[in-house]
């Protein structure tokens, strides 16, 4: 995380807080998580993002978290930032070009406008899936992009009741064991494109 800039990815009128440890408005009701929420999932995550893994971002808002997954994955990896909204997607690229435009034009990273319910599939299977939303429920279409061996961290739970954090991981025969890991308060995964 320290080697990407916070401030590359928040909004003109949220610049003075970059750095504080809480989420910012990104526009279109939607936030950049807190630093300390972005440090977790990294390090939950931590294994899966090997050298040469496949990583989707589903709600990948202001483009911080994919920027900082692609550089653990490397030049031989490849994360998917999706997210539903287009004025995010057009805002989440130029914030990656302000000091990470290698990323995007290697191939590396590659942000589109998605349904993060229905994830990615073109790109899929998947080392690790991050959701930065909080689902209702747990998207099937996302589990099935996961690999075997792979993990997935995603909030679920309904706007404005207890959601959990949620760690799912796939053994090797397909097998998925969820756990939740703790409390959180995150804005709703929107489905379908808009």
């Amino acid at each position: 995380m320290l080697k990407v800039d916070r401030g590359d990815f928040t909004t003109m009128e949220a610049a003075s807080e970059a750095y504080n440890d809480y989420p910012l408005s990104i526009g279109k009701g939607q936030t950049i998580s807190a630093p300390h929420m972005h440090a977790e999932a990294l390090e939950m995550l931590r294994a899966f993002l090997r050298p040469g893994a496949r990583v989707l971002d589903v709600g990948s808002g202001s483009g911080y978290l994919s920027v900082c997954m692609a550089k653990m994955v490397g030049p031989k990896g490849k994360v998917v930032g999706i997210d539903v909204v287009e004025s995010l997607v057009s805002a989440s690229i130029e914030n990656v070009k302000k000091s990470n435009k290698n990323l995007l034009d290697s191939g590396n990273l590659e942000i589109l406008k998605g349904d993060g319910w229905a994830g990615y599939s073109k790109e899929a299977p998947y080392d690790a899936i991050h959701v930065g939303a909080a689902a209702a429920s747990i998207p099937e279409e996302l589990v099935g992009q996961l690999k075997p061996g792979g993990r997935m961290l995603i909030p679920v739970g309904k706007q404005g009741e207890t959601q959990q954090y949620m760690q799912l991981d796939k053994n090797a025969e397909g097998k998925v064991n969820a756990k939740s890991l703790f409390g959180v308060v995150y804005v709703p995964l929107v489905r379908g494109l808009k």
